[in-house]
């Protein structure tokens, strides 16, 4: 079954190249396209997407506009920003707001296609420019506020960078419960409810001290 996505860019040529690249690939299939924010938010309702990739930068209704609906309304679709900007703000704002991803427009090709695989998966995608900046800098302000240990960090990292219970039980060679329970004891300590929350948690807090 293909994953169903819905595309919204204003810039005509972005949006056929990037529904092009899609269409190259059996396992996308485009459900929606528009260049309008209100159009957007329609569609999504109407077709349920895997995926909705959404340009920030959109006239009228944005796509943070978009993305804070979706979220509101408690929609499982995944949400992939696409941007010009690479900077912390626009993406500490993406992140804070719920996307699961963020994708710089001038990125190769093949990083928008990883991108949508990983968050389908549960992991996020963040420009990889950044992200192990952001992860390290994490790490070091989250062992001083929290106290986590050497090997909870670990494990939190390897969670962010959207390795499954097995995969890390199996690098740290450690059984897939001591990783669970490694989860459960950052989860109880910064008063989170589940993984993708700490995952979240880890990346805001993340981008917040760049």
């Amino acid at each position: 079954m293909p994953i169903r996505i819905v595309l919204a860019d204003d810039h005509h040529l972005v949006r056929a190249g990037i529904a092009s690249l899609l269409n190259g690939h059996p396992e996308f299939e485009i459900v929606g396209s528009t260049g309008s924010g209100e159009e957007a938010i329609q569609l999504i309702a109407e077709t349920k997407p895997d995926v909705a990739l959404l340009d920030i930068a959109m006239p009228g209704v944005t796509g943070f506009q978009i993305l804070a609906r979706i979220r509101e309304q408690g929609s499982p679709t995944k949400v992939i920003m696409l941007s010009m900007h690479a900077d912390q703000e626009h993406i500490n704002s993406a992140m804070s707001l719920g996307a699961d991803g963020y994708v710089i427009k001038t990125s190769a090709p093949e990083e928008l296609l990883l991108a949508i695989r990983k968050v389908l998966l549960g992991g996020m995608w963040l420009p990889p420019s950044i992200s192990r900046q952001m992860l390290d800098l994490y790490l070091d302000q989250v062992r001083k506020s929290h106290e986590l240990t050497a090997r909870q960090s670990t494990v939190l990292k390897m969670t962010v960078d959207g390795m499954r219970t097995k995969e890390i039980a199996f690098a740290l060679d450690i059984s897939v419960k001591t990783v669970e329970t490694y989860r459960t004891q950052m989860m109880h300590k910064l008063g989170l409810q589940d993984i993708p929350s700490l995952v979240r948690y880890a990346i805001r807090n993340g981008l917040a001290e760049l």
